[in-house]
């Protein structure tokens, strides 16, 4: 991938949010829909939940556990301010 092909940190962040507000909440899912790579995914989802655009549930079943990732208010209004901002700009 070329330099000029790379998304910024507010790209990645979009792509992420707006995969969860589609309703994918599994960590794979999400990760394919953003297309990206699994140790990016990782840093994403905490930056994420770190700053409470994004919510982690651990669900438990079958002994085992698996993480479900859902979008907070918050998100939501991140997603709606910067898809508008899009619209506006006509980009």
């Amino acid at each position: 991938m070329s330099e000029s092909a790379r998304r910024s940190k507010l790209e990645i962040t979009l792509a992420v949010l707006k995969a969860v507000d589609g309703g994918e909440t599994k960590p794979t899912k999400i990760m394919y829909a953003s297309n990206m790579s699994w140790n990016l995914t990782q840093k994403v989802f905490a930056d994420l939940v770190e700053q409470e655009l994004l919510e982690l549930e651990e669900v438990h079943g079958r002994g085992r556990s698996t993480k479900r990732y859902s979008i907070t208010e918050k998100g939501k209004n991140v997603l709606d301010y910067f898809e508008g901002a899009k619209t506006l700009l006509q980009i």
